[in-house]
């Protein structure tokens, strides 16, 4: 049996500037958008390439906006993200890799490339290069 990771729900205090920085700004497709009460209101968006969504939703959990810290995607080549992130007005920090526990400036072996950035709330993600097959 396959158990596979669909949705994770990303905590923020306002839907509308959290879909915009997801759709407009980091390049997330936006798969639904719907008030399911006065209280309720769900936006499930998905990175291209995933087959994991996250959804920001109003009336539906009690987590704290910004809370979620470390949330990773994984891209073949990290200088297109860094532009693709950096052209679209995200703030980042640029490519860093780690030698032990310290960030260093520019790229690093395999699986040890990074970019971080925050959403509005401030929950965090990492964007980490994943190595060519073969």
């Amino acid at each position: 049996m396959d158990w596979t990771l669909e949705v994770v729900l990303v905590p923020v205090s306002d839907i509308d500037r959290a879909k915009a920085f997801y759709a407009e700004q980091v390049g997330f497709q936006v798969d639904l958008d719907q008030q399911l009460s006065e209280d309720v209101r769900i936006v499930q968006l998905t990175p291209p390439g995933s087959g994991c969504s996250i959804t920001l939703s109003s009336g539906l959990h009690t987590m704290v906006p910004g809370s979620l810290q470390g949330l990773q995607l994984c891209v073949s080549d990290i200088e297109a993200a860094h532009v693709q992130l950096t052209e679209a007005g995200v703030d980042n920090g640029g490519i860093v890799h780690f030698e032990g526990t310290t960030r260093v400036p520019g790229k690093g072996g395999r699986w040890n490339s990074f970019v971080h950035f925050a959403d509005p709330d401030g929950n965090t993600w990492s964007v980490q290069e994943r190595p060519s097959e073969g």
